[in-house]
């Protein structure tokens, strides 16, 4: 099943031939660091702790008509190879199982231009939602070999959900930071407090079980670093909702 009105809801939300609706864009997040880099006028922003329950949850809570898009925002696992940390995802449609939605807006073509020139690797693809981790290579792989997407996250479908279900457009930015060849370990799966931040201490603790993760918890947390600078410069893309357009998809 594939959604994608959301395209003919922006176009209808203009108020006038020229007056940008002011109505804030829903800003759908699954970490605390990604919520603070999305903040900003004209934008609410929520976060999911990484917990998709968690997430149909606060957007039950919210009006719908009370906004005039969705845009899904933040970090993904890599599931194509010849991604690396620090890519740039601009999806073009969210799978889920059998579901497919359709992005209902498009993000603006001279800031994509704009990240590519300070050297972001932009590329236009699909993502698959899920309500686990996707931690190892292998699962990485089937996934990818399964839907073609080009990154995993655990809230692009949901929020792309709800879009379709309340007529709203939706868009999603997504950046690279556990890459496909790169296994997501175990302790970095299970460090995430409930408000979406890093449990040091239950980091510490598990370094101290088990000194031998050190090198690759540290190799995941560079990735996940660069992924936020990259974040960071993709920041323009929400400003005041200017940089989305209406999709021709």
């Amino acid at each position: 099943m594939t959604w994608g009105a959301g395209a003919a809801a922006f176009a209808q939300s203009s108020i006038g031939d020229n007056a940008i609706d002011p109505r804030p864009v829903l800003i759908v997040t699954g970490l605390v660091q990604e919520a603070r880099i999305a903040a900003g006028p004209g934008m609410i922003v929520i976060c999911s702790s990484s917990d998709p329950q968690q997430l149909r949850s606060l957007l039950a809570t919210l009006d719908s008509s009370t906004f005039r898009g969705v845009i899904s925002f933040g970090v993904a696992g890599g599931l194509d190879p010849s991604l690396k940390s620090g890519d740039i995802v601009v999806a073009t449609e969210v799978m889920a199982g059998d579901t497919r939605f359709l992005a209902g807006l498009a993000l603006n073509e001279e800031m994509i231009a704009s990240a590519a020139l300070r050297r972001r690797r932009v590329v236009r693809g699909g993502l698959a939602g899920v309500e686990q981790v996707i931690a190892a290579t292998a699962c990485k792989a089937a996934l990818h070999s399964e839907t073609g997407a080009a990154a995993v996250d655990m809230e692009s479908h949901i929020a792309a959900a709800y879009a379709a279900n309340a007529g709203l457009p939706f868009a999603a930015l997504r950046v690279i930071s556990d890459p496909a060849t790169r296994a997501l370990p175990a302790l970095a799966k299970s460090a995430i407090k409930p408000n979406g931040d890093i449990d040091l201490r239950k980091v510490l603790r598990g370094l101290a079980r088990n000194p031998r993760t050190l090198r690759a918890l540290v190799s995941t947390g560079i990735d996940f670093n660069r992924a936020l600078r990259s974040l960071r410069g993709c920041r323009g893309f929400l400003s005041s909702g200017e940089g989305l357009v209406a999709s021709d998809a």
